[in-house]
């Protein structure tokens, strides 16, 4: 595998991670403006990414590959707690 193969599985591996990292906390402003207005979005984001890129490792090394449903499950409640635990608590 190239240098080149290798960057694109590692990007690929936390593409879902990133994704709901950045459209959670932005769409969660569309619905909850008027709460989330006084909380920067930059913080949301940096939080949530890296809570999600813990949980795609931790769901690749207990389910023993990547892409499972339960990975995925568990990559939507934490972007949408951290959202709550920051913003709208």
């Amino acid at each position: 595998m190239g240098l080149f193969d290798a960057l694109n599985h590692f990007f690929n591996f936390f593409w879902p991670a990133v994704a709901m990292a950045v459209l959670v906390p932005a769409l969660a402003r569309l619905a909850f403006w008027k709460a989330l207005r006084a909380q920067p979005l930059w913080p949301q984001i940096k939080r949530a990414g890296a809570l999600n890129a813990l949980v795609i490792v931790s769901g690749w090394l207990l389910t023993g590959r990547d892409g499972a449903m339960l990975t995925y499950g568990a990559l939507v409640l934490s972007t949408a707690l951290t959202v709550w635990w920051i913003g709208l608590r």
